[in-house]
């Protein structure tokens, strides 16, 4: 038995420490751009909100334990209440108001997100292709010529629209500071806005698991003033190597990738929003076959880990990927 409430209490402690474990950097509550601002301040409101309903659940429920005891001078209570039309219409409006309460702002923003932030609006925005291959981003921007992999360079004070698509499985382009995430599905074409107004460097990820290397599926984003956006886009146009349909189709063999630029993009042959199947035929030009992961000779298998080297030519898939 627990005795004197000392056990209580480190177990409450411990619950606690865990619970926080947790919140050692919660990015999404440290927006650094318009969209993430919205949706931080609807998660605050909604768990203000929530907080307030369970404040008055306690104190109700306080007062019940207080009020309706089983004591010696209770005189008159009769617990038994049947058919009351009053009470029936109370617990049922209470929740409908509490699901008004939470949704009106919810479906209000999620409109408002739509569109490019307001107060850039009148901006043209920087169009980005992203498209999803297990397991690793590649960035196109097609206005600029230019295409990356596992790494973005963005403009501060400026929308930016990203088209999203995929060459295998379902992902989810997520940069928790400047927004919240939406998916990326071969065969078809999403959109999202986001917007930074810091210069910095924000974490990026897939949301949605897509297997093995998964956890491995992360890029930065690099926001910079529009000067050094300007002059990193001219620099790469004019240094970077160009992609070829050959180096591009060893990025849709599974593996994880090194960050890499260059000075044209894939949109010049395949879209991936109309094209699902690309990166099957792309396997089959290389004789690629996909392994079962849980085979013998799959757990034996090492995922190739693809580099650029200084002539632009994609590196590590001959030497890892060849399977009988």
């Amino acid at each position: 038995m627990l005795k004197n409430g000392k056990s209580l209490k480190w177990l409450a402690f411990l619950a606690l420490s865990l619970f926080l474990s947790g919140c050692g950097n919660m990015t999404v509550l440290d927006p650094k751009g318009p969209v993430a601002e919205s949706q931080a301040w609807l998660i605050w409101f909604s768990i203000g909100f929530m907080l307030l309903i369970v404040l008055v659940v306690f104190i109700l429920l306080t007062i019940i334990l207080v009020k309706y005891r089983e004591r010696d001078d209770h005189k008159g209570y009769q617990p038994e209440i049947e058919g009351s039309h009053k009470l029936e219409i109370i617990w049922t409006i209470i929740p409908v108001i509490i699901v008004i309460i939470l949704s009106v702002p919810t479906i209000m923003t999620i409109f408002e997100l739509e569109e490019a932030p307001a107060a850039t609006a009148h901006k043209e925005p920087v169009v980005v292709h992203a498209t999803s291959v297990n397991w690793k981003w590649i960035f196109s921007y097609p206005e600029e010529g230019i295409e990356t992999v596992n790494y973005l360079n963005i403009p501060t004070d400026r929308p930016i629209l990203f088209k999203l698509t995929s060459a295998d499985s379902m992902a989810a382009l997520w940069i928790p500071q400047l927004g919240g995430q939406k998916y990326n599905m071969a065969g078809m074409e999403t959109q999202l806005y986001l917007q930074a107004d810091e210069v910095g460097t924000y974490a990026g990820r897939n949301a949605n698991y897509t297997g093995e290397g998964f956890s491995e599926q992360k890029f930065d984003v690099v926001a910079l003033e529009q000067g050094d956006f300007d002059a990193w886009v001219e620099e790469t146009q004019s240094d970077a190597p160009e992609l070829t349909q050959e180096e591009y189709d060893k990025l849709m063999v599974p593996g994880s990738a090194s960050e890499m630029t260059f000075s044209s993009t894939h949109l010049d042959w395949v879209d991936h929003s109309t094209d699902a199947e690309y990166a099957i035929n792309a396997w089959e030009r290389m004789g690629y076959e996909p392994i079962n992961p849980h085979s013998r000779a799959g757990k034996a298998y090492e995922m190739p880990a693809l580099t650029q080297s200084d002539s632009g030519e994609i590196e590590g898939f001959e030497s890892q990927a060849a399977n009988e």
